[in-house]
């Protein structure tokens, strides 16, 4: 039965620590069931890696499963993840493979799956490849017809060529970008030079053990970079994770671009139709109202903003983490195409400081509350049954991604289990402090009831 196959995936693709859960064994498994999942012979599959020390053999593990299915390999090196999307898309793959464990520590590794369109694995692609590992039904090729392997280095200058192509920059500003040692270090600071801007790097020799700083983009992190950014006088910071999918900004005065202010700027200048997930600001609606632009909500994680889009016909879409989906581009969350379209924002409209400012800012606190995995269900029952009764002037309730309460004032709440933790989170906004602590008191008394 498919409840009985073990999970593989995570909310952004397999991911451990090497030698534990991330095996040599499991590795050449999965390139197997990937390869056997789209037909085996006469495909073929893009793959590249990040800077990890097994990088390599992690390579070497899933090629040989990938080729012992008849299915032909193309080799793109060391690359962003947002490149594997883009080539699988335009080589015609079949399937794009990426090696990362994005901004997990050094010790850890792991794959993520591409679509020809680009797009992220769903869950029912997920699943499908849990069960070929599980059920070990792979369709193995006969020794005669056993998968080529080849390189690809053409793919890397088109791709920088199309990024370009894709914003108008002058080349006025000076940037200092930080790519955490990882797959962005040598692309994204050349494809930022070639907009005719003054690049200072930081962090952008590749290195697996990560000796500047660690690959996630937390304020902790990327006090280095506001330091710089300060002293130097640059326009801007870019920091990217360790495969250069998320992109996160410090703005001229050296302090880190808040989230959900970067993403409703960014949504506001591209307008249209927009996407995002239930965890996003409503800074984002209220932009988004100013330029008459609709915005659409969806769980959280990439792969759903990016299914929305599809199906919604969305100009952009993003999660407040700084993983940002270019439609008109490709449907990989792009770090390097983010950067660009934030130069190409603050070049034309002013310092991003004041940009920023004037993006509407309302209190927002986050809580997690201990709660056993087997409570959960019983909880969201009662959160979704009985918890917008306790608050006045109600405009919405919805369902999504656990459940979020919205007020007429623009207030909100948002109750979710987390997916990987024994915690119950709690996200809220008020229209002013004293509203959004109310709001936190009332829902964190509801829950503790229960419990």
């Amino acid at each position: 039965m498919e409840e009985m196959v073990p999970k593989l995936f995570g909310t952004s693709g397999i991911r451990g620590k090497i030698d534990e859960e991330i095996t040599l064994n499991l590795i050449m498994d999965i390139g197997m069931a990937a390869a056997t999942y789209i037909g085996g012979e006469d495909r073929k599959i893009v793959i590249g890696y990040d800077t990890r020390t097994s990088n390599k053999m992690i390579e070497n593990a899933i090629i040989a499963g990938i080729v012992k299915c008849g299915t032909d390999v193309i080799c793109l090196g060391m690359v962003p993840t947002p490149l594997v999307g883009y080539a699988a898309m335009k080589l015609r793959a079949d399937l794009g493979i990426m090696i990362t464990a994005s901004h997990n520590p050094p010790e850890y590794n792991g794959i993520k799956l591409w679509n020809p369109t680009g797009m992220a694995y769903t869950r029912d692609q997920e699943r499908t490849i849990e069960k070929i590992v599980h059920d070990k039904s792979f369709q193995v090729a006969s020794w005669e017809n056993i998968g080529n392997i080849k390189d690809n280095d053409g793919i890397v200058h088109q791709y920088m060529e199309d990024l370009l192509n894709n914003v108008k920059i002058k080349g006025n500003l000076r940037i200092i970008v930080d790519c955490a040692n990882g797959a962005g270090s040598y692309i994204s600071p050349m494809v930022l030079r070639k907009t005719g801007c003054e690049v200072i790097t930081l962090n952008c020799q590749p290195d697996g053990y990560f000796p500047g700083r660690m690959p996630e983009p937390s304020p902790a992190n990327l006090r280095e970079l506001m330091n710089v950014v300060k002293a130097t006088g640059a326009d801007l910071g870019i920091a990217h994770d360790g495969d250069a999918d998320r992109m996160v900004a410090i703005d001229d005065n050296g302090i880190m671009a808040d989230f959900d202010k970067l993403l409703a700027l960014v949504s506001s200048k591209i307008g249209g139709k927009i996407v995002t997930t239930v965890d996003a600001s409503f800074s984002v609606d209220k932009s988004m109202e100013k330029v008459g632009g609709e915005v659409i909500r969806t769980k959280v994680g990439d792969v759903h903003v990016a299914e929305v889009i599809v199906e919604s016909n969305a100009s952009f879409g993003g999660e407040p983490s700084g993983t940002w989906l270019h439609p008109d581009f490709c449907m990989c969350p792009d770090g390097i195409l983010s950067a660009l379209k934030i130069i190409e924002i603050v070049e034309k409209n002013g310092p991003l400081s004041r940009l920023l400012d004037e993006i509407p800012s309302y209190p927002t606190i986050r809580e997690k509350i201990k709660c056993e995995n087997i409570q959960k269900t019983l909880i969201m029952e009662k959160v979704k049954e009985e918890l917008p009764d306790y608050f006045d002037n109600v405009s919405d309730v919805n369902f999504i991604d656990g459940v979020r309460i919205s007020m007429e004032d623009g207030s909100w709440v948002l109750i979710r289990p987390s997916g990987t933790e024994a915690y119950i989170r709690i996200t809220l906004e008020g229209k002013n402090m004293e509203t959004a602590e109310r709001i936190r008191d009332i829902s964190r008394r509801f829950i503790e009831g229960i419990l």
